[in-house]
């Protein structure tokens, strides 16, 4: 890749550098300096520096180095990407048709996590030293360093219970030296042994088949467990196969609010903390995680999708946990699913990759009943509880009364949970208190000036928002339209809507909404699903957040308020994701102390996926969903590739999309779908149309959109193409 004639003194390089370009730049070489592929560098690009990484690409030997620009640093103190890492990159933007830069970004998140953290200073005692003149706080520090070890100032100062001049006074007299300590000590390894479960013998098959998977090279494992079938304590035991055999482990979670619970049980199994990787862990933290998990010093990490880019030395499991959660695609920038390329990723390493689930996406089920990935059905749950019984409310007959959202059946029930001292959780996936405000003079309804979307009024904040761009506003006095005062009504429930029914109906009860909208983001979360799990709330109110792997004991009811709400959408995976959605919810209850029970309020109580909820037959609704994928030719038995068309003018956009349909190349296998409006036709002041292509399995799309994408017109002011492989979202 370079050029090494010893005649030569500069020598050249391909270097990817994390942009939308189609592949690596070429740079010189500064004398003197050696660099292999992977090596990580930085380079001047336009008017500004970035980094980057040299690359595989051969460069062309004809290129006089003399008119190129060189490669202003090299950080020798971090790890070279490894040649599986690269590939991995290479992979991903030839399946995303994203470019490999862009990929690369993924990886290089931060300058700082590059260089070796500048040691602290630190205090230690001098042997035999002894200060003029003791004092009770002199004592207290010397008896805190008596085991030898050097302190910070600061720590030392409130371990020993005194104020920092007391240090500074010993350093003085030179009782104590400064020296200088690692800013971060490396973090404890698991303990394979520390705590070993007591499996259930279903547990115990199912943790067996996955140690085996090990010595198959890139075997694919779906554990498919009903809710509260003990996932997570059969995952343990391959990651601490994998400890075993030296390897670093990866467990990918589909949000955040899922982190503190396993951390607990985490610690709890191998006697400490995994290292962490999200959007809410502080800058310094991720670049320990990144230098550590590069050195190899960090065994075991537990992160969001962006995780999986990250630079392992020795990675030799990766654990997808929810996989049927759409958490895990991405769809800015690089659009990619996290659970399919964390098994392309031990694809390319040759290590085992476990997925599970309560309810696997028809995906993995399909790939598992072909025989690409083993399946191991966790069947019961392993308290020995029995799974809730279910029961649909048909709102057409037995609804609420009038500016209510409660039906009567449901509020028994809940007086019932509530003299037992039992929790109750209410669902709605809505954020808010109304999803719609308008005037009853005028009927003005309150939208978003940049998307084609209702404003939602949160009432405890006095705002009226907008979920898709942010956009936010004070709910007014009057009617913005037509100024009658006293005229606005709030339209439909939201949760916080269903809160204060609730406080009313049961002003003795300790309620608690669960909305990741709230003021307190992250954190706030934590401490209130901990507060759920330890019994100190009565009645929980939710979104879908509620739904993902949480344990909560005292739960016993779960009442779902609109369990229509993701039929209503022209989505192909709507009955899917909300089978997924209700079957998930309902399982919070009873899952310790069993005599679980859940309502599904419903205006369709014979829509297949509600009969398959309340028959609690699985396999049924599998058999005939896989069935009706399979004669559409929709995923995974046919391929889609979505292509949205967005731009600040109307006309413009929509002309260029019907231009850019006319470029495709005529192939008979392909179906094109479009252009027409997206269901969301305009967000953050950009305006939508939507392309679905539709494709045999067995054929190669993105070939055909390389084709397309290079027949088709170029945008121009301001009109953007983006191409997503395998859509999981329709709006």
């Amino acid at each position: 890749m370079f050029d090494d004639d010893p005649l030569q003194r500069e020598t050249i390089a391909s270097v990817m550098v994390p942009v939308a370009v189609p592949g690596p730049y070429t740079y010189k070489v500064p004398p003197g300096v050696n660099v292999l592929p992977g090596t990580i560098v930085r380079v001047p690009l336009g008017p500004r520096e970035v980094l980057g990484a040299v690359w595989d690409n051969q460069p062309d030997p004809a290129i006089n180095p003399k008119k190129l620009k060189s490669i202003s640093h090299v950080y020798e103190n971090a790890r070279p990407l490894d040649a599986d890492l690269r590939r991995f990159i290479d992979w991903v933007a030839n399946w995303t048709l994203a470019a490999p830069g862009m990929v690369l970004r993924m990886v290089l998140r931060s300058e700082e996590a590059l260089e070796e953290e500048p040691p602290v200073a630190g205090v230690r005692k001098i042997e035999g030293a002894a200060p003029e003149r003791m004092t009770p706080a002199r004592s207290r520090v010397l008896e805190t360093m008596e085991d030898g070890f050097a302190w910070t100032k600061s720590g030392l100062a409130h371990a020993a219970g005194v104020s920092p001049s007391v240090i500074d006074g010993l350093l003085h007299q030179e009782v104590l030296e400064v020296v200088s300590l690692p800013a971060a000590p490396p973090p404890p390894e698991p303990q394979v042994d520390f705590c070993k479960p007591k499996l259930t013998p279903a547990q115990k098959q199912a943790a067996d088949g996955l140690v085996e998977s090990f010595d198959k090279g890139a075997a694919v494992s779906l554990i498919d467990g009903v809710t509260g079938s003990g996932k997570t304590e059969v995952y343990f035991e391959a990651v601490a196969e994998a400890l075993r055999r030296g390897k670093q482990v990866l467990v990918l979670l589909p949000e955040i609010a899922l982190t503190e619970q396993f951390l607990r049980r985490f610690e709890q199994r191998f006697g400490v903390y995994p290292a962490e990787w999200h959007s809410e862990v502080t800058p310094k933290n991720r670049a320990r995680t990144w230098r550590g998990v590069a050195s190899g010093d960090v065994r075991v990490v537990i992160g969001a999708r962006s995780a999986l880019f990250l630079p392992f030395a020795e990675l030799g499991l990766i654990i997808v946990d929810e996989e049927h959660d759409s958490a895990f695609k991405q769809d800015d920038r690089v659009p990619y699913s996290a659970r399919d390329m964390a098994v392309v990723r031990g694809h390319i390493s040759r290590f085992p990759v476990v997925l599970a689930s309560a309810t696997p996406s028809i995906e993995s089920r399909v790939n598992a009943d072909m025989g690409r990935y083993r399946r191991f059905v966790l069947p019961e749950r392993a308290s020995g509880a029995a799974l809730p019984d279910l029961k649909a409310i048909d709102m057409r007959h037995n609804g609420p009364e009038r500016g209510r959202w409660i039906a009567p059946e449901l509020l028994a029930a809940m007086k019932e949970a509530l003299a037992d001292d039992a929790q109750t959780l209410l669902f709605l996936n809505r954020r808010g208190y109304a999803p719609l405000t308008l005037c009853r003079t005028c009927g003005h309804r309150f939208q978003c000036p940049h998307c084609s979307a209702w404003l939602v009024e949160h009432r405890f904040q006095g705002r009226l928002v907008c979920h898709h761009c942010g956009h936010n506003e004070k709910v007014p006095e009057s009617c913005p339209s037509c100024g009658s005062v006293d005229s606005l009504i709030a339209c439909g429930p939201g949760v916080e809507r269903v809160a204060e029914e609730v406080a009313d109906r049961f002003p003795q009860a300790r309620t608690l909404i669960l909305s990741s909208d709230l003021p307190g983001g992250p954190e706030r979360l934590r401490r209130e699903m901990k507060i759920v799990e330890e019994g100190g709330a009565d009645i929980v109110i939710g979104t879908q957040l509620v739904a993902k792997g949480h344990n909560f004991p005292k739960m016993r009811l779960v009442g779902v308020i609109d369990a229509d709400l993701g039929l209503a959408h022209g989505d192909p995976r709507a009955a899917e994701k909300t089978f997924q959605l209700l079957a998930q919810v309902t399982g919070r209850a009873g899952r310790v102390t069993g005599g679980g029970k859940g309502f599904l309020q419903t205006y369709s109580p014979d829509h297949p996926v509600i009969k398959a909820l309340l028959s609690s037959d699985r396999d049924a609704f599998y058999a005939a969903e896989i069935g009706a994928r399979q004669a559409a030719g929709l995923p995974p038995f046919g391929r889609l590739a979505a292509i949205v068309i967005s731009g600040p003018d109307k006309r413009f956009a929509e002309d260029f999309a019907r231009a850019f349909v006319r470029a495709a190349p005529r192939e008979p296998a392909v179906t094109l779908l479009g252009p027409a409006e997206a269901a969301l036709a305009m967000v953050r002041g950009r305006y939508r149309y939507r392309l679905l292509a539709i494709a045999p399995r067995q054929m190669d799309l993105q070939a055909y959109l390389r084709a397309w994408l290079e027949q088709a017109p170029r945008p121009v002011k301001g009109l953007r193409v983006q191409v997503d492989i395998d859509p999981q979202h329709f709006l």
